[in-house]
């Protein structure tokens, strides 16, 4: 996320006078992550920085000119104003590696690398960063993944997911879905009137409804993280059906990792909590216009 999706996100931002940074018209990516200790952040300016470590670690600027950052593991992913996604895999100083043009989406998990295409195409690769490309859909307009599954949400509202190898066949998962999360064995989509589900376990479990008036959903391990279109964002922590805590005011941006919440404010103020769902706010960063955790 990367905000997930919608018109609503979009105007949220330009509440925030954001709308106009170097974000604009990039398509939302992962913004969560699957309990990482790295944080990245795209500042007004489109320069993207990471940390690694603890909360109050040293920033390192990786880029410039970016539109979208994504982390996973030792891997850094940055999306360029130029259409070119970029990924680097060892220390924040790697080196980075051309991955493909014309993209207007990157997305990481473990060793695959996936990219949206300009004309819609999705592609993935799996193994090291040379690997070969594997076209996945056409059509898309988000793509999400996570371990050995692979999410889109096609340009008719339709989420599918697979899992398994890169050939594997599709699940056809929603209609009228306008975001798609994955992490572990859970799906979460968001649908066209502001409602998250989720479920758990194979691609055909069962939805549960998890809050209306959502414009962004997130889920990293057992917690669910949900932004209302007030701003206010709320985490969940065991079950689908566990209680909500509110987390937040003023948000236009969450990411979750493992004990990790992040929340972005219209302001660009960057936070990221550490441990329960109660614990302290660190602020990590001003002007900054997409937050990603690893």
């Amino acid at each position: 996320m990367n905000l997930k999706t919608l018109s609503a996100a979009a105007a949220v931002l330009a509440l925030a006078g954001l709308a106009g940074s170097s974000t604009a018209g990039a398509v939302p990516g992962t913004a969560s992550g699957d309990g990482g200790n790295r944080i990245g952040t795209l500042r007004v300016n489109g320069d993207a920085y990471v940390k690694e470590g603890g909360l109050s670690a040293t920033w390192v600027k990786e880029s410039g000119n970016v539109k979208q950052v994504a982390l996973s593991g030792n891997r850094i992913g940055v999306l360029t104003g130029d259409g070119v996604a970029w990924v680097k895999e060892g220390g924040l100083s790697a080196t980075w590696v051309k991955e493909a043009t014309d993209v207007k989406q990157i997305a990481l998990s473990g060793n695959r690398i996936g990219v949206l295409k300009d004309n819609g195409e999705a592609y993935v690769k799996e193994g090291g960063l040379s690997a070969t490309w594997v076209k996945e859909s056409d059509k898309v307009k988000e793509l999400e993944l996570s371990g050995n599954r692979i999410g889109v949400v096609t340009g008719d509202g339709v989420a599918w997911v697979k899992e398994g190898g890169l050939s594997a066949s599709w699940v056809r998962e929603s209609d009228n879905a306008i975001g798609i999360d994955l992490a572990g064995n859970r799906i979460g989509v968001l649908v066209g009137n502001g409602v998250a589900w989720v479920k758990e376990g194979g691609l055909s479990a069962s939805w549960v409804r998890e809050a209306d008036d959502v414009i962004q959903l997130e889920l990293s391990g057992n917690r669910i993280g949900v932004l209302k279109d007030s701003g206010d964002a709320y985490v969940k922590e065991g079950g689908l059906s566990a209680t909500w805590v509110h987390e937040y005011t003023h948000a236009i941006q969450i990411a979750l990792s493992g004990n990790r919440i992040g929340v972005l404010k219209g302001d660009g103020d960057a936070r990221v909590k550490e441990g329960g769902l109660s614990a302290t706010w660190v602020l990590e960063a001003g002007d900054v216009t997409e937050l990603a955790l690893s």
